[in-house]
């Protein structure tokens, strides 16, 4: 199975190589990722895809490492607290 970095890089050379391929991703993440990978995401879990331009940059930040309630119930209980 691919890291998650592995399918990152792969979607943005895909993208980058094949702009239907870029249009899907954008506009149904999860559907994309399902079809190119079989993965499917759970709909409590939001996917974004973020397209950068010359005048929009994007930074993506860790998730917090202070863990809520609900992540500690679902560690406990012995699922990933990170949704997939």
């Amino acid at each position: 199975m691919l890291s998650a970095e592995d399918m990152q890089r792969h979607l943005i050379q895909r993208a980058a190589d094949d702009s239907d391929f870029r249009r899907g991703l954008i506009a149904d993440p999860k559907g994309t990722l399902y079809q190119e990978f079989g993965i499917e995401i759970p709909d409590h879990i939001e996917f974004h895809v973020h397209q950068s331009d010359m005048r929009t940059v994007h930074v993506v930040l860790p998730p917090d490492p202070v863990l809520d309630e609900e992540q500690l119930e679902a560690i406990s209980a012995g699922m990933c607290c990170c949704g997939i």
